[in-house]
């Protein structure tokens, strides 16, 4: 296993530090520096597994740095961005309607309306007013169908 530039370790320690695995690492390290490498050399350059806990605190301190960088910054990834992932759908559908795949167009179509319409947010949307306008809630008596009032008497 021959010794690894720093140019290579710092290639190393930020796509792991970007959620690459050990393999994707192995195989772009391989196109990018023409060196061959294995996984059990990468693992050794993740600070978060058992491999790593001897990692050097260079490579911990540009890994940790990496990583906080990579999940804050998600607006520089297009497809993170809504209106980026609607040019994509309508694009599709434009192509799909013009290749007569109907089927895929109202897919593409169900998918873009459910993009707008937040299908894939975790967002809630809460009413805060009654039926009648105020900002009270009337109480609501929730009947179960088959289950007899405590009194007996029918509801």
């Amino acid at each position: 296993m021959a010794a690894l530039k720093n140019e290579v370790k710092a290639y190393i320690v930020q796509s792991l530090a970007c959620f690459d695995s050990p393999s994707q690492v192995v195989e772009a390290v391989q196109v990018e520096f023409k060196l061959k490498i294995t996984r059990q050399q990468v693992e050794a350059y993740d600070p978060t597994k058992a491999s790593g806990k001897a990692l050097a605190s260079r490579w911990v301190d540009m890994f940790n740095a990496t990583r906080a960088r990579f999940q804050n910054e998600i607006a520089d990834i297009p497809i993170a961005n809504k209106a980026y992932r609607l040019r994509v759908l309508d694009r599709m559908a434009t192509k799909a309607e013009s290749m007569k795949n109907l089927a895929m167009t109202a897919q593409l179509m169900e998918q873009a309306a459910k993009e707008v319409g937040d299908a894939y947010s975790n967002k809630q949307k809460v009413e805060h007013t009654s039926p009648d306008g105020t900002m009270t809630p009337r109480p609501t008596t929730i009947r179960l169908v088959g289950v007899e009032p405590k009194d007996g008497k029918p509801g």
